[in-house]
């Protein structure tokens, strides 16, 4: 899901803080050995001696705080989601009124999140699934609920702006959100094929174009720019949505290589 997410989740305005248990140093090292290493080398290709010597503890200490392998994998999946909720759940999208506007703000905050090596932003869910769909049952439903779980918060804000600008549409909220997380699944495979992040901008920017043809706000801000017109001379109205969608448009510059 992105970035270096070796952070404690933030609070942001009312939203409740979400808190990752506290960790002894050594399994909070190991935690964090586990996702660089299973991200970077593959859950199969990453040993148990390998995450020790990232983590700079013991086999010992290891087997202290996880019966094996799969233990932490599992362990892991929890400690990653616990991170990435606390990460979306502060980021500025959720700032913005107009519910497609924070769906195109999530595109945004994902693209400025692009940093660093392969390991840093790519997704640990998507990885450990690729590796273990077939052969770890229990590692593939907890990476399934988390992908899940994030899928639904999207959901809330696609349905709330195919409400308001698409009510006739025959597609769903959820099948959209699908539709989100596929790409950016997809471009993060990519990437790792061309050894950069330059695909998952260029496939950011054509689901930016995708979910503005589901949605044509452009109809909807030219009813606004008409009712602005003819109440004026009565009474003050709201901004139109086509002042907030060239706000936009000017922060889309970060997608361009």
């Amino acid at each position: 899901m992105a970035q270096q997410l070796h952070v404690s989740p933030s609070r942001r305005g009312s939203r409740a803080q979400l808190q990752v248990p506290v960790q002894k140093p050594s399994k909070a090292r190991l935690l964090d050995a586990a996702l660089h290493l299973i991200r970077s080398k593959g859950y199969a290709s990453t040993a148990v001696d390998d995450i020790c010597h990232e983590a700079g503890v013991t086999k010992g200490s290891f087997f202290h705080h996880f019966k094996s392998k799969d233990d932490l994998a599992l362990t892991a999946v929890a400690y990653w989601r616990a991170m990435t909720e606390g990460l979306f759940a502060g980021a500025p999208y959720h700032d913005a009124a107009d519910p497609l506007d924070r769906i195109l703000g999530y595109l945004d905050f994902r693209a400025s999140i692009l940093t660093g090596e392969l390991a840093d932003y790519t997704c640990l869910l998507g990885t450990l699934v690729q590796e273990t769909y077939a052969t770890h049952p229990e590692i593939r439903a907890v990476c399934e609920l988390a992908l899940s779980a994030h899928i639904a918060e999207l959901t809330r804000d696609v349905e709330a702006a195919r409400l308001l600008y698409a009510p006739g549409a025959s597609w769903s909220a959820e099948s959209v959100g699908n539709f989100m997380q596929a790409v950016l699944q997809g471009s993060f495979i990519f990437a790792k094929a061309e050894q950069s992040p330059a695909v998952i901008r260029q496939n950011l920017e054509l689901l930016r174009r995708s979910l503005r043809g589901l949605f044509q706000p452009e109809l909807h801000a030219g009813t606004k720019k008409k009712d602005h017109q003819t109440t004026a001379a009565t009474k003050p109205v709201e901004e139109p949505v086509e002042e907030l969608e060239e706000e936009y448009d000017s922060q889309r510059s970060h997608f361009v290589d």
